[in-house]
């Protein structure tokens, strides 16, 4: 076999060093046969010079190897074509061979085999589709090597700069993904701890000292009467602590026998969620709920303390819950979302939902190797408010961003994401 061999590599450089680089091989005597051409732009990147077939053309004198992605019909793959002085080569006289260097250097050797008028790659091309390329194109005892980055959704960060923009990274592996249901509802008030209050004995109401709205203590002054009977003045007092939800006294009033204050614990309430039909044979009383609610960014927790035997007006079925409401978060009327869990399942592995991210038409997270940071294309399975289950596009035991991975997403799309094929 001939050893000329004719070796470059195309990849972003000044327009002078490339003009440096070619008087340094045009003073060593290297023969202008076979030179290899390189297209540059006046900034010294590679031009994406496209072949009939859409692939990239890689030219070597007069020799030219047209490579491309084909995925019309299969699973991603290399497909190549060549021409020898503008002479298509017949594919059984060509021998090609590339190696695909991806981040944290895994190396996919993919040697061609002829089909048709073209040489058909070995291996699949997984996602992404981010590489250094190295080709090897064997014709008439001559090899031709170019080497090239073929980059997508890949970015650099340094240390410092990804501390100081809160970037957080885990490590994917094993989670308990919970299987739920979503209902909702609205916070009701607790009725078992309600108090209506009235006299002891019918007279004329003297003084009030409360407002509706106000909190009171157990044993606390609500009003003071003097008795029809025996004309002396008495106090009524609160018979439990909590909120003046209802007031029908007024200084200079009969008590008449009416209810004069309604009192309400507020220091416990109820979540009333509306089950339907489909979603009831799936749940019971003591099962688990997550309560998310406007007025807290936090969510209350509890579980199912009954449901309900009625059936609503819109054909749901009433799950209770009971909230503790010691802090006076919660106030009766407010709706709310709610998740039952009914389930739970072990999964080998998994990532967080806050780090998923769009890139094409994927959802990927950033995987982290040294410095640098690259999308990966998953295959989901089970979700849960936290966690999504991982079949396919990462390996266990990969660290990926998981808090800001926005921030990943705009560096990767401002200069556009490329995907050669």
């Amino acid at each position: 076999m001939n050893s000329k061999q004719h070796i470059f590599r195309i990849s972003p450089m000044s327009l002078t060093a490339t003009l440096l680089l070619t008087l340094v091989l045009s003073a060593c005597g290297e023969s202008s046969d076979n030179q290899s051409i390189v297209t540059l732009t006046d900034d010294g990147t590679l031009t994406d010079e496209r072949g009939p077939n859409n692939g990239r053309l890689l030219r070597s004198g007069d020799f030219m190897l047209e490579l491309a992605i084909f995925e019309t019909g299969v699973p991603p793959e290399y497909r190549a074509w060549a021409t020898a002085a503008d002479q298509p080569v017949n594919p059984t006289d060509l021998d090609v061979n590339v190696q695909l260097t991806r981040l944290g250097g895994v190396v996919d050797d993919i040697n061609f085999e002829p089909v048709g008028s073209a040489l058909r790659g070995d291996m699949v091309i997984y996602e992404p589709h981010s590489f250094s390329v190295s080709v090897t194109a064997t014709h008439n005892n001559t090899t031709h090597r170019w080497a090239y980055d073929s980059f997508e959704g890949r970015t650099m960060i340094e240390p410092a700069v990804v501390e100081a923009l809160g970037i957080v990274t885990e490590i994917a592996g094993p989670a308990v993904i919970e299987e739920t249901i979503s209902v909702y509802g609205r916070i009701v008030a607790n009725t078992e701890g309600i108090s209506e209050v009235t006299a002891r004995f019918d007279g004329q109401i003297t003084s009030v000292a409360v407002a509706l709205g106000d909190l009171v203590r157990a044993g606390e002054t609500l009003a003071t009467v003097e008795s029809n009977q025996s004309l002396t003045t008495y106090d009524v007092l609160s018979p439990i602590s909590g909120v003046i939800t209802q007031r029908n006294a007024l200084r200079g009033e009969q008590t008449a026998g009416r209810v004069l204050f309604t009192i309400s614990d507020t220091t416990s309430v109820w979540a009333d969620l509306s089950v339907f039909p489909a979603d009831l044979a799936r749940i019971d009383v003591g099962y688990p709920v997550r309560i998310h609610t406007p007025l807290s960014d936090t969510p209350f927790e509890g579980t199912i303390a009954r449901i309900l035997p009625d059936t609503t007006a819109n054909q749901a079925v009433t799950a209770r819950v009971v909230l503790d409401n010691a802090e006076g978060l919660l106030r009766a009327g407010t709706w709310i979302e709610a998740k039952i869990k009914i389930d739970e399942h072990d999964v080998p592995l998994a990532v967080k939902r806050i780090g998923l991210q769009a890139f094409r038409d994927f959802t990927v997270v950033y995987a982290q190797i040294g410095d640098e940071f690259e999308v990966r294309m998953l295959e989901m399975g089970r979700q849960s408010e936290e966690w999504v289950e991982i079949l396919g596009g990462l390996e266990p035991g990969t660290r990926y961003v998981t808090e800001n991975s926005y921030i990943l997403k705009a560096d990767v799309e401002k200069d556009g994401a490329s995907h050669d094929h």
